[in-house]
């Protein structure tokens, strides 16, 4: 797949060919990407909740009143969940909600976010991504010329401190180094900015892999033996 190099200003300053095996994927599975966004929001899930128990919560633990003659039901202390301030009867823990997913399957989910976006036209290539000055006022220039309203930028192997300091003041403007790029935030912007750097690290990340990160596939079900394979077995 070729593509246009843009300047800043919008205009051609180049072209760059993208690995088909890494941006042409043409039958996007939905499926590997649903995978990789929830594996990605249960690892930034904190999992810090907790509630007391009947045990833990601050109130006497003494029975309330005699067994019987008051006329009102039996009860023993105020700490039981039916009492307002008393313990959770099943209270919430903290727990680690992460879960696994295989280096290989993480890889295949990038190249399909990848080719998702390739295939929809949302991938712009720009020759570099600096800001004079760092100001918010000459990003938003750029990004204008662009046409960008909603976009991820993929830097190179650092963020240029002006850029990011320009950046962060726009809403819906991500800038993220090689290293950040991730499925999760391919998908929630509407285009995805590589610089030269980030697709020449994107390609050298991918080499010797591309080929082998391929869909699992259907295992076909087992030949069933005739009479006589089975009498000749």
């Amino acid at each position: 797949m070729k593509l246009d190099i843009l300047s800043l200003d919008a205009k051609k300053a180049g072209s760059v060919d993208l690995d088909d095996a890494i941006f042409g994927i043409k039958e996007i599975r939905s499926d590997i990407l649903h995978r990789m966004v929830k594996y990605q929001l249960a690892k930034r899930r904190a999992g810090t909740h907790k509630t007391q128990s009947r045990g833990e919560v601050s109130v006497s633990h003494s029975k309330l009143y005699k067994q019987k003659g008051t006329g009102q039901a039996r009860h023993g202390a105020k700490n039981a969940p039916i009492f307002r301030g008393g313990g959770h009867a099943h209270n919430r823990l903290p727990r680690d909600y992460s879960h696994d997913l295989t280096k290989k399957f993480r890889t295949l989910a990038l190249r399909h976010a990848l080719s998702a976006k390739a295939n929809a036209g949302d991938i712009i290539v720009i020759d570099a991504l600096t800001v004079k000055d760092g100001k918010t006022s000459a990003l938003r220039t750029s990004l204008t010329n662009l046409k960008l309203e909603k976009a991820l930028f993929i830097a190179g192997a650092e963020v240029d401190a002006g850029v990011a300091r320009a950046a962060r003041n726009l809403p819906h403007i991500d800038v993220l180094p090689n290293a950040g790029l991730n499925v999760y935030d391919i998908l929630r912007a509407d285009k995805l900015v590589l610089t030269q750097d980030a697709v020449n690290a994107i390609h050298e990340r991918f080499k010797d892999k591309a080929g082998k990160a391929d869909a699992p596939k259907k295992r076909a079900p087992a030949k069933k033996k005739t009479e006589a394979e089975g009498a000749a077995a």
